[in-house]
């Protein structure tokens, strides 16, 4: 428990202090208008509060993967909650803030239209045809975990019914 307490608290402090580093090392402006503002059509582009972006962001990212994750890592002990914390500090984090700021500088533009942009229209299909392959190879991920989950905890319930 002191492992995932100590973890817990480092995760709280690197939103605080590392966020800072990365946002000036970034050039956070935050006047700058978003595309949700700018752009704003009503489809694509709609102003959110910043509790319905966090939701939104939240509920995107909080899938299989950090709640199935953490839990099998927990069978490694402590380790585990450090490589979590870790990777989720200096590459989750950044990645998507990123991934994000990149896209707020080119008008909502998605990862292919950025290297399209600025590298030009070859690399643009080759990086489509990642994200296409990596967007298919995690669904498939995501859907294996849940089942095998699923199939653990029947196999279990069906067990104890017929003892």
């Amino acid at each position: 428990m002191y492992s995932f307490i100590i973890c817990f608290l480092t995760l709280i402090a690197s939103y605080f202090i590392y966020g800072k580093v990365v946002e000036k090392i970034a050039g956070v402006d935050e006047t700058r208008q978003t595309p949700a503002y700018k752009l704003q059509d009503g489809v694509d582009y709609i102003p959110m509060s910043k509790i319905k972006n966090f939701l939104v962001h939240f509920l995107n990212i909080a899938g299989l993967g950090p709640i199935f994750g953490a839990i099998r890592g927990a069978l490694f002990g402590p380790v585990a909650f450090l490589w979590i914390t870790l990777g989720t500090i200096f590459i989750g984090g950044v990645h998507d803030f990123f991934s994000g700021f990149m896209s707020l500088r080119d008008d909502g533009f998605t990862m292919p239209d950025i290297v399209s942009k600025y590298l030009g229209t070859r690399l643009e299909k080759f990086v489509a045809v990642l994200v296409v392959i990596t967007g298919i190879l995690v669904s498939a991920t995501f859907a294996k975990g849940a089942a095998d989950l699923l199939s653990n905890l029947t196999h279990i319930m069906f067990f104890f019914a017929y003892q």
